[in-house]
């Protein structure tokens, strides 16, 4: 396992994480503790969940797992997703961070939180409020560093620059869908991102179970998949131009003798703003698929093949 810098902080943390929504919602506790043993065992030190996975359920399970060796992982959580149906039970004000943040640390059974992350931008509350009550947090000693997730290059930047205007800790990354068919934090945010030294952390890296190869074009896809039932997904992924895409893409990672899942995570891999791809599991062979993958160090010929490949011109 390789591990890079956090964003622009001294804290390293390793290439490939775990990313554990399953944990509440697909996995029953005895496999997500498994899954999260094993992790630790393959070199994994970077846990990112959500309040909202499983409404505290993933959080939970996470605590359990790492407990006895929590100086040695790092633990990331977000906030802002529905937690209830009352008007207050959702968002990113200071009322719903500073109550959600004790049940979190409850939870995780630790007392710091090294990664607390906006799940997704407030429209309701002045991102001012929503940085004083982080950077309240890290004076507290009850976070470490504070990120974002879900936000898109101008509210990314209305981020950081109000907190350098301001005197206070400001997002050190940002959590975006980031994968070889969803490109499009490449026009704004990651080149805002690279400049100022945010770290990217890319969810649905293999977007959402195609780029493995588990969906068969012409035909639906399987019960229990992401993408069943999704109307959505069959317009913008399930698509004759995706599939033909992916052909191309496993002959080339087969040419170089690798499965499909460690091209789609090093390609990630290989932007210099990425600090660690959120990779999910319900295995522990799945887990060993994704760690395997920070072992392959693209070459710049070979990103300028795929760049070719992506874009159709190949």
């Amino acid at each position: 396992m390789q591990y890079r810098q956090l964003g622009s902080t001294g804290l390293r943390v390793s290439t490939v994480g775990l990313g554990t929504n399953n944990f509440g919602f697909r996995m029953d506790e005895e496999s997500s503790l498994r899954v999260a043993k094993f992790a630790v065992d393959q070199g994994i030190n970077f846990f990112d969940t959500a309040n909202s996975y499983g409404r505290g359920l993933s959080e939970e399970r996470i605590g359990k797992a790492l407990k006895g060796i929590r100086q040695d992982v790092i633990i990331a959580t977000k906030v802002g997703n529905p937690m209830g149906d009352g008007t207050n039970d959702r968002g990113a004000s200071r009322y719903h961070i500073m109550q959600q943040v004790e049940d979190s640390l409850r939870l995780l059974q630790t007392d710091y939180i090294d990664l607390y992350q906006i799940h997704r931008p407030d429209p309701n509350t002045p991102i001012e409020e929503t940085l004083r009550a982080l950077d309240d947090l890290v004076h507290q000693g009850k976070v470490r560093y504070i990120g974002g997730s879900n936000y898109n290059g101008w509210q990314t930047a209305e981020a950081v620059l109000k907190a350098r205007a301001l005197g206070l800790n400001e997002f050190v990354t940002m959590q975006p869908e980031y994968n070889m068919l969803n490109r499009s934090i490449e026009a704004e945010l990651l080149p805002f991102c690279d400049k100022y030294n945010i770290g990217i952390l890319p969810y649905f890296p293999l977007a959402s179970g195609f780029l493995t190869g588990k969906y068969l074009q012409g035909q639906e896809a399987p019960e229990g998949t992401r993408l069943a039932g999704n109307e959505r997904a069959k317009e913008n992924t399930l698509t004759d131009k995706n599939f033909s895409i992916l052909s191309k893409l496993s002959k080339f990672a087969e040419d170089r003798g690798h499965p499909m899942v460690e091209l789609a995570i090093a390609w990630l891999l290989a932007k210099p703003a990425v600090s660690s791809v959120i990779a999910g599991a319900t295995k522990e062979e799945q887990v060993t698929a994704n760690v395997k993958a920070s072992d392959w160090d693209l070459t710049e010929s070979e990103m300028d093949e795929l760049e070719a490949l992506l874009s159709g011109e190949a």
